[in-house]
């Protein structure tokens, strides 16, 4: 038996390979209103601000308390530290790489920044289409990678449209833009 129990059983354990998800590798979608450019960026300047540095005195602190191993304490406030970091990286990524929706003054064809009413079955909905970002179904603000924003981009008023909802294709008619 090796001198190290404990080592001696956790090197015989196997971590559990998993498959990346579905939507793991998608990169973030780069359009967004200037609206949340700027609630971006006043998070991102709260993070750098306040909790950043909050998060590292508390792991300098519990740090100073020693033995890394069973510092549980530590642990968490480590990993709170890299959330934090992860969540700035993020952000900065958002910022570097966005495209800012304009305002769409045409209303000839359905375009991202547009808000759409559409009829199906004597039933009216109105959109707002967006970045992913900004989605919202409950609120009436859909992504234009949506099924139905998707496959509204591009028509007109009196154009049907059909849409892949629940294994089923539902057909729309575009009756406004804005």
């Amino acid at each position: 038996m090796p001198k190290n129990k404990k080592h001696a059983i956790m090197s015989n354990m196997r971590v559990p390979k998993r498959k990346p998800g579905k939507f793991s590798q998608l990169k973030p979608d780069p359009l967004m209103t200037k609206d949340k450019f700027n609630e971006l960026e006043q998070k991102l300047k709260k993070l750098k601000n306040v909790s950043h540095p909050q998060a590292v005195e508390e792991v300098k602190r519990l740090a100073e308390l020693g033995d890394f191993s069973e510092n549980v304490e530590y642990q968490l406030a480590k990993g709170r530290l890299r959330g934090i970091n992860n969540a700035i990286l993020k952000i900065e990524y958002q910022l570097n790489n966005a495209v800012i929706i304009e305002p769409q003054k045409q209303t000839n064809t359905v375009q991202i920044g547009h808000t759409v009413t559409i009829e199906s079955d004597k039933k009216q909905s109105t959109y707002l289409l967006l970045g992913s970002s900004e989605t919202n179904p409950q609120k009436g603000i859909i992504s234009h990678n949506s099924p139905i924003g998707a496959a509204l981009i591009g028509h007109s008023v009196g154009d049907t449209i059909q849409a892949k909802l629940a294994n089923k294709l539902v057909e729309y008619k575009i009756t406004k833009i804005k």
